[in-house]
């Protein structure tokens, strides 16, 4: 939970996807990309679930950017962030039979600025409705504002 300035407490910020994202569009990227076809740099996370111990599976997009790989939550603390976080960062990307063991850092809201621009310039048109009218061509402190709302993972280590 947040604690804002008024003394009101919210919970984190998150927007659930449709019937159609999860049962549809997701499914489909999720099986093409683990046939080995990555839809605009897709993958599949796997990580253990917080909660069961089970493997968790959601298609991600992989932005390679300035050098790095990042993972960006664009609706926000969803299920795969959280996991994420409990498993210390640790997680595999999946791309066809291939399996990436990684280890992920989150970023501070500070270091997000150009990471989240460059998500935004990438991948405006799927995910542009989760950023609150923010675009790559906003202002940095246009993009700092949204920033705490959108969990950004720099990918650290690769076995």
């Amino acid at each position: 939970m947040t604690e804002h300035p008024q003394g009101d407490s919210t919970a984190p910020h998150y927007r659930k996807p449709g019937w159609f994202t999860r049962n549809v569009f997701n499914r489909i990227v999720q099986g093409l990309t683990r046939l080995g076809i990555s839809i605009w740099g897709s993958r599949v996370l796997e990580v253990r679930g917080r909660m069961s111990g089970e493997p968790r599976r959601v298609p991600v997009n992989l932005l390679a950017f300035d050098g790095n790989e990042y993972l960006v939550s664009a609706r926000g603390e969803g299920q795969w962030v959280r996991n994420v976080r409990a498993a210390d960062g640790r997680l595999d990307l999946l791309v066809g039979r291939r399996r990436q063991p990684i280890t992920a850092r989150e970023l501070g809201d500070s270091e997000k600025v150009p990471v989240l621009r460059e998500y935004l310039r990438r991948w405006k048109a799927e995910v542009g409705a989760f950023f609150d009218g923010v675009s790559a061509s906003s202002s940095d402190d246009e993009i700092a504002a949204i920033a705490s709302k959108h969990p950004a993972f720099v990918l650290t280590d690769r076995a």
